[in-house]
């Protein structure tokens, strides 16, 4: 069976399967609305690159991820096995059912499936024949940052002198986001795309579809706007909207004098979370440029990590007594925040509206980035904007709180949760 590609591809998407055939670039990052078909153009490049590269007797492999292990079936490997029976070459690859790994049967060439939540599986991922040329992120707003990225290619491209790294995502609302910051970000080798429904055939997305995207643009432009055109239209809900996410460079670092330290306890779920940064009082500027970060990380093993930092004082959850005096039993110099009420309120309003900037190096601490970026006030079931500050992916924000706690308090403030 023959598939002409115009049959399969969208047209938005023609110059940039030509651009791949090409090895142009190596880095594609496809952002777009509900019904742009990237997922389906990743999943279809890959197919007829390593079946093409086979030809050519190289036998290239690839590697699917998803942040999260278990949405790893419904997604990526369900999307190429789509990819796989649509070219009309099903006969051709072992998809089996109760394994996340496909095989193109002529050479043996691997897709694997990995989570990046399991790192170590990303760093002993290997491969019996070739190297991995096709790397594939879907949901890419999902992952911490640039540097959780950088090291995940870093792990899997070796071996080889051509790659392609597809990163697919619908860009997140904020423009603060560190992912639609990364996609404004010139880097060589790097193309960028941005797609949408209306360049797809119709027939392709069916009649209910379009009804509901005409329906809803209708009806709530503003979330038209972001669902099915991949618009970064805001929330207007952005708590910090003072972050600014860069490099802050080695030179810089030496320069601080102010430094503060902050950790904020976890374990099972939430994570651990500690942050070193320096505050620029005059100026009214906050750098973040350390951060140590993980889950099921006990005492031990955060002291291990951190002991770089420990003679500088650091101020923790004081709702942690046990863990402190532990970590003080390794020779950390900790204290325990003090309470006070409206602690939340105060600490977030210090941060958001005392400071002017606050500068996050997302390379250095790409959980703070996210969170800082992402943290925004809730609706409830009516569309009304909540009073209260939403408890949760605040980790590296409470650590913050704790670390200026002298700060706020010279201002009449108390930070303490």
């Amino acid at each position: 069976m023959r598939v002409n590609l115009s049959e399969v591809i969208a047209p938005s998407f023609y110059d940039l399967h030509v651009d791949i055939k090409k090895n142009k670039h190596t880095e594609y990052m496809l952002k777009g609305g509900r019904g742009s078909t990237k997922s389906s153009f990743a999943s279809l490049e890959i197919i007829l690159g390593m079946m093409r590269d086979a030809e050519q007797r190289e036998f290239t492999n690839a590697v699917a991820l998803r942040k999260v292990k278990d949405t790893l079936k419904d997604s990526v490997f369900e999307q190429l096995a789509w990819a796989i029976e649509i070219l009309g070459v099903g006969h051709l690859w072992h998809i089996p059912q109760s394994k996340l790994e496909i095989t193109y049967i002529p050479t043996g060439q691997k897709i694997l499936f990995r989570g990046a939540d399991k790192p170590k599986k990303i760093k002993s991922t290997k491969v019996k024949k070739g190297y991995i040329k096709y790397i594939w992120f879907e949901e890419l707003d999902e992952f911490y940052g640039p540097e959780e990225l950088r090291i995940i290619n870093q792990s899997l491209m070796r071996g080889g002198e051509i790659f392609v790294v597809f990163y697919t995502y619908n860009p997140p609302k904020s423009s603060r986001s560190w992912v639609n910051q990364e996609a404004k970000t010139p880097k060589p080798g790097r193309k960028v795309h941005h797609s949408d429904y209306r360049s797809v055939p119709e027939h392709w997305l069916g009649n209910v579809f379009i009804a509901d995207a005409e329906h809803l643009k209708k009806t709530n432009e503003i979330a038209y706007r972001h669902e099915y055109m991949g618009e970064e239209v805001g929330t207007g809900l952005e708590v910090f909207t003072n972050v600014t996410l860069r490099e802050i460079t080695d030179e810089e670092i030496k320069t601080f004098d102010r430094i503060k330290q902050g950790l904020d306890f976890g374990y099972a779920v939430d994570p651990v979370a500690f942050e070193k940064m320096h505050y620029d009082k005059t100026r009214r500027r906050l750098y973040l440029f350390y951060e140590f970060s993980g889950i099921q990380v006990s005492n031990r093993k955060l002291y291990n990590s951190i002991k770089p930092h420990t003679q500088k004082m650091t101020i923790a959850d004081s709702a942690e007594p046990k863990s402190i005096a532990e970590l003080k039993g390794y020779g950390v110099k900790i204290k325990g925040a003090k309470k006070g009420p409206d602690s939340v309120d105060y600490g977030i309003k210090f941060l958001s509206e005392e400071i002017e900037e606050i500068i996050i190096d997302p390379a250095r601490c790409p959980r703070a980035a996210k969170e800082f970026i992402n943290y925004a006030l809730e609706t409830d079931k009516n569309g009304e904007v909540k009073s209260e500050y939403p408890d949760k992916d605040n980790h590296t924000i409470d650590a913050t709180r704790y670390a200026l706690e002298d700060e706020m308090r010279g201002r009449g403030l108390s930070i303490l949760k």
